[in-house]
């Protein structure tokens, strides 16, 4: 597997992967089944994917990068989880909000996949675990 920078990138591309997929597959359920109301599944999905994506990123994709100390990288992951949420957030509202993009639906998903990672990748790297 690559090393350095390029190496974390990809890592924390597949992790944040698996922790989206970790989010469907609780999210879609309790949801799908009205188990509980959208708003609380979506909650739930969400809290089960950030200590997952805490765990893969503080084990695999930083490995060895910087601090080790779990109090303290857990609440500042815990903190860029939310930045990471409200960006999702403000462009899910943009993308879905007609008057934002007049008919172009497709430019508001070059932050969801490009900013929003690249953001909470940096924070991550230099705040979180560096």
């Amino acid at each position: 597997m690559a090393s350095g920078l390029l190496g974390q990138l990809i890592r924390f591309g597949i992790s944040g992967g698996i922790a989206t997929a970790v989010y469907a597959l609780v999210y879609s359920p309790l949801a799908k089944y009205q188990i509980t109301t959208p708003s609380i599944a979506n909650l739930a999905g969400y809290f089960f994917a950030m200590i997952t994506g805490y765990f893969l990123h503080s084990y695999w994709s930083f490995k060895g990068h910087g601090e080790a100390n779990v109090a303290k990288t857990g609440s500042r992951f815990f903190a860029v989880s939310l930045v990471s949420l409200g960006l999702n957030s403000l462009f899910v509202w943009v993308l879905t909000e007609d008057s934002m993009f007049n008919g172009d639906w497709w430019w508001p998903l070059i932050p969801i996949l490009f900013v929003t990672p690249l953001v909470t990748f940096a924070l991550n790297r230099l705040w979180v675990f560096g």
